[in-house]
């Protein structure tokens, strides 16, 4: 009764391009996301969270740019930084060295930048401008913590979600949990990117587009409101082809660091009078120095 509507509705140009569109920003990125959940479950279950501790400086300011610099060899994405923040927090590593581990892991991880340099193959400083803002972020927040933070904002979880289970089954659950999320998230990301190529008028992108300050802030509510996974995120952007490679710098730099799903795990993991600080702070440094990287290096 509905084949005919329905495949003449998939049959209009509209639809041809909006399908295009998801099905290759999906394809590109489930790889990377696929890998990413796999070695941030192994590193989540198989390295004790009591390494970091010895690993860091003591010192609360040196110690903030070596997590935010150990981000960089430990993939995962955000939906697993916050549970590892949280162990660090818990086994006595300071709150601010923490943190900008929290927000460096998913942004500078070898997974993401690799996967950023593949959706911006013609744009190899992108990956240099991700790196730089991201780990900027990410250090000034824990130095901003360290200096302006309070114990009683901060509410680290009482005990480790994989206690009392074998390290197979932790694995596998934790791959299925970030599998289903991360997942879903992506193909939302995708079909919000295939609509804004697809059906909203041209008009109006190249309006936000066209304005150097708009674009960029556009694109920052954007991933917010996308809340899509950091190994997925370079696809999205990629295909949004009508903003600036700053402006797309932003949507990068943003959505692993604060976005709908991280605030909502950062309240469950640490409280909300944590997040409700520690979210507006992180957004608005990170449109600021996204844009101050993006006007220096691309």
């Amino acid at each position: 009764m509905f084949q005919g509507p329905v495949r003449g509705a998939l049959a209009a140009p509209v639809m041809q391009s909006w399908m295009t569109v998801f099905v290759a920003v999906v394809l590109q990125a489930l790889p990377f996301l696929v890998l990413g959940v796999l070695l941030s479950a192994a590193i989540a279950v198989f390295v004790p969270p009591s390494f970091f501790a010895r690993a860091l400086p003591g010192r609360p300011a040196l110690a903030v740019p070596v997590a935010g610099a150990a981000g960089a060899v430990l993939p995962g994405c955000e939906c697993a930084s916050v549970p590892v923040a949280g162990a660090l927090v818990r086994r006595g590593v300071a709150p601010a060295a923490a943190l900008a581990f929290l927000l460096s892991a998913p942004a500078i991880n070898p997974v993401v930048l690799t996967a950023t340099a593949v959706a911006f193959p013609g744009h190899p400083g992108m990956v240099l401008a991700r790196f730089v803002a991201s780990l900027l972020v990410a250090c000034l927040m824990g130095w901003l913590w360290q200096r302006l933070g309070r114990t009683d904002w901060l509410r680290p979880p009482a005990r480790s979600s994989q206690e009392g289970r074998s390290r197979g089954a932790a694995f596998w659950d934790s791959v299925r949990h970030d599998v289903t999320h991360a997942g879903g998230y992506l193909v939302v990301g995708a079909m919000a990117a295939a609509t804004l190529k697809a059906v909203v008028p041209a008009e109006w992108l190249r309006a936000a587009a066209g304005h150097p300050v708009l674009s960029v802030l556009v694109l920052a509510v954007l991933a917010v409101l996308l809340s899509i996974c950091s190994e997925a995120d370079a696809f999205v952007a990629a295909s949004l082809t009508q903003f600036s490679l700053t402006a797309r710098l932003t949507f990068l730099v943003v959505g692993p660091v604060i976005d709908l799903k991280l605030f909502a795990l950062q309240a469950g993991t640490f409280g909300r009078a944590f997040a409700l600080r520690f979210a507006p702070a992180t957004f608005a440094l990170a449109v600021a120095v996204s844009a101050l990287t993006g006007a220096v290096l691309l």
